[in-house]
């Protein structure tokens, strides 16, 4: 569930406690979380509405205007209401800051050896040494340079930053210090 900008500092601030959404697939449980750029949003209560259900205290709730949140809800599927709040810190950023000890870093060299099993050729220290090598720059062209498509370049990215080797900028994408300390001790591929 992707969030603007405003609407996400909004929700951080707790001006923001809703949100509306078409669902096309089976919409999301009462309690579930999402992670979002300002930390772990969870979706409290979801119910399913008609249009005219929405009223005004519901539109000032979402951080939109009307018209904001009318061409937001165009398309297909049911319309979900969904009462929302900030429930806390994303765990991976902590992560991202914290070196492994020994233990854990055999822990994440396994979970890269497997990533690297079911793929040809083998790509987590590449990609990490590309974004090493090119903090900040555009996806697309990092993509290019695997020669990968650009979703699952990004899919293997976000791999990445579930270990918290990687953040995502507002372009692009870095090493976290996590994410040096383990290329640093990573075994270079032989040519």
């Amino acid at each position: 569930m992707l969030f603007r900008q405003d609407v996400l500092r909004g929700i951080a601030d707790g001006r923001v406690t809703l949100a509306f959404r078409r669902w096309r697939r089976a919409a999301p449980a009462d309690g579930s979380t999402v992670r979002t750029p300002i930390g772990i949003v969870a979706l409290e209560r979801i119910t399913v509405i008609e249009d005219g259900d929405i009223t005004a205290d519901d539109i000032r709730r979402t951080g939109l205007s009307a018209g904001e949140l009318r061409s937001s809800l165009s398309g297909d599927g049911p319309l979900l209401r969904i009462e929302l709040r900030l429930a806390g810190d994303d765990p991976r950023v902590a992560l991202r800051q914290r070196p492994p000890g020994s233990r854990e870093f055999d822990g994440i060299v396994a979970r890269l050896a497997r990533l690297d099993e079911a793929a040809s050729p083998p790509w987590t220290r590449d990609y990490l040494q590309l974004i090493a090598d090119q903090p900040a720059t555009v996806a697309r062209r990092l993509a290019a340079q695997v020669d990968a498509e650009l979703l699952p370049f990004k899919r293997r990215v976000r791999q990445l930053k579930e270990l918290g080797l990687t953040e995502s900028l507002e372009v692009g994408y870095r090493l976290s210090p996590r994410g040096q300390a383990v290329l640093a001790r990573l075994p270079r591929r032989p040519q």
